[in-house]
């Protein structure tokens, strides 16, 4: 024996029927579930008793033994320590005799396997207390500036969220779920095959671990509901097309208490007449004339801080970039300060010229070298 007396835990004599023992679980179970007491460690500990008494008592065969004195002196569904007992409930068993079993992971996997589990005491009732909601994914559309600037921006959606007409519970004003009776409120139940047992979501309740007598009307029961929502997300500065921000508990509401997903808004930016990016930099194309980028000469440079003074030297060849420090966009992923600007040289060619502007680059072409492709030769 494990020296715990399951009928005093179920508060039934002896002689308690079936329907005496199922009725005394029910009750108790609803008493003390982790939903009705949240953060009680005591509550926890005293649901996951009466689960494991209701295991061995409703079933026959198991109450049988129990009566006896035999259900825990071996090996079988339980070990020595009960329920998720102690490792030395596998005495006596040679896992080297089991061809072509292996088994990865810890031992409390293995007990699972063989049924060590299946009254979901040692893993308790609270991990099917609560679905986390989805994530929600959005794309704004963000023009060149706010993008570079950061702005505030209003997002609606179509999300689902907690129904308020049941609070989220599912069940109808003045009603709480019921603890299911089939699984004690794990949401799966057990199969014997043999020495071998398998888990699968529960046939009564549908994996839910709780049963819903009286369902709401707004919500049928799911306890979540679509609703349309605006919500105003803070976008960075520094974001690009393409970014993806995450804001977290934003996204569909919980199920059963369970915490809200993340939203997260993928950027789409508007392109810059002039301006682009890369990365954190901002790029600029600078047209010059022949006799500017020859002569060299002093530009003003649109800048997101304001125009600036660029000086270009005489002799700047075509494609040539200058860099204008901390003049880009804000970092992004925890990085400080801002990128560069980049301003690369385009010498523009008249496509058409006069006939004096003619006669002046004909001049000047008698003056040039001759032998600037002698190295092509």
């Amino acid at each position: 024996m494990n020296g715990k007396d399951y009928y005093k835990i179920l508060g039934v004599p002896k002689g308690a029927s079936k329907d005496e023992i199922k009725k005394s679980y029910r009750k108790l179970a609803q008493q003390y579930h982790p939903d009705k007491n949240p953060n009680n460690k005591e509550a926890e500990e005293k649901f996951k008793e009466i689960g494991e008494a209701y295991d061995v008592l409703g079933d026959e065969e198991k109450r049988k033994k129990y009566d006896q004195g035999t259900l825990f002196s071996g090996a079988g569904a339980y070990g020595p320590g009960g329920p998720g007992g102690a490792y030395s409930g596998f005495q006596g068993f040679d896992f080297g005799d089991a061809q072509g079993i292996h088994f990865e992971g810890d031992l409390g996997d293995i007990f699972n396997l063989f049924g060590g589990g299946r009254s979901g005491a040692g893993r308790g009732g609270r991990s099917r207390r609560g679905q986390r909601g989805n994530d929600v994914e959005v794309q704004v559309n963000l023009g060149f500036d706010d993008a570079l600037n950061g702005v505030m921006i209003p997002v609606t959606l179509t999300r689902e969220a907690a129904c308020e007409q049941c609070r989220g519970t599912g069940s109808a004003a003045g009603t709480l779920p019921e603890t299911c009776p089939t699984c004690g409120g794990r949401g799966t139940v057990a199969e014997d095959q043999g020495f071998f047992g398998l888990s699968r979501p529960c046939p009564g309740c549908g994996g839910r671990g709780v049963i819903i007598r009286d369902p709401c009307k707004v919500c049928s029961g799911m306890g979540v509901v679509n609703l349309p929502k605006t919500l105003k997300v803070k976008i960075p500065p520094g974001v690009s097309d393409g970014s993806r921000i995450r804001f977290k508990g934003k996204g569909e509401s919980g199920r059963g208490g369970g915490p809200a997903g993340d939203l997260y808004v993928v950027t789409k930016v508007d392109r810059h007449p002039y301006l682009g990016r890369k990365n954190s930099h901002i790029t600029m194309e600078l047209p010059l004339s022949f006799s500017e980028a020859a002569l060299g000469t002093e530009v003003q440079i649109p800048t997101i801080d304001g125009r600036v003074k660029l000086k270009i030297p005489a002799g700047t060849q075509n494609g040539r970039t200058y860099r204008l420090k901390g003049k880009g966009a804000q970092h992004l992923k925890g990085r400080g300060g801002r990128g560069d600007m980049l301003v690369t040289v385009k010498v523009v060619v008249p496509k058409k010229m006069n006939k004096k502007e003619r006669e002046i680059v004909e001049q000047l072409g008698e003056l040039e070298p001759k032998d600037l492709r002698t190295h092509l030769q």
